[in-house]
């Protein structure tokens, strides 16, 4: 299994580095989601996981861009919003799970794994 994750925290990138090897699961880790889509294509990617506030484009249009290339892997967003109709408009447009950072976002991480 091979993930992708943008975030715009350093510190959330290393810690879901680690929290991913852990599970035994391979992953690169990246602060912008141009990163994200000039990887995916290079390798067979089983997920994405985004932070929906990145430096170069917000997390949804990083999710509608993978969507209208046509990659069908599963889509993870994690954010500290509580904005439920974001949370509703990432469902719609076909994001697995959006987990919120903190308390215990890997336990609910860990069920998608």
């Amino acid at each position: 299994m091979y993930v992708l994750h943008a975030d715009n925290s350093g510190f959330f990138r290393k810690v879901m580095k680690l929290f991913l090897a852990e599970l035994g699961i391979d992953s690169d880790n990246f602060e912008r989601g141009e990163d994200i889509l000039e990887t995916v294509g290079t390798r067979k990617v089983s997920c994405v996981i985004t932070g929906l506030e990145l430096p170069d484009m917000n997390g949804e249009e990083l999710i509608r861009q993978l969507l209208f290339s046509g990659y069908s892997m599963t889509i993870i967003a994690v954010t500290s919003s509580d904005d439920e109709e974001r949370i509703k408009r990432l469902a719609d447009m076909g994001v697995k799970a959006t987990i919120r950072k903190g308390g215990n976002w890997k336990e609910k991480l860990r069920e998608y794994f």
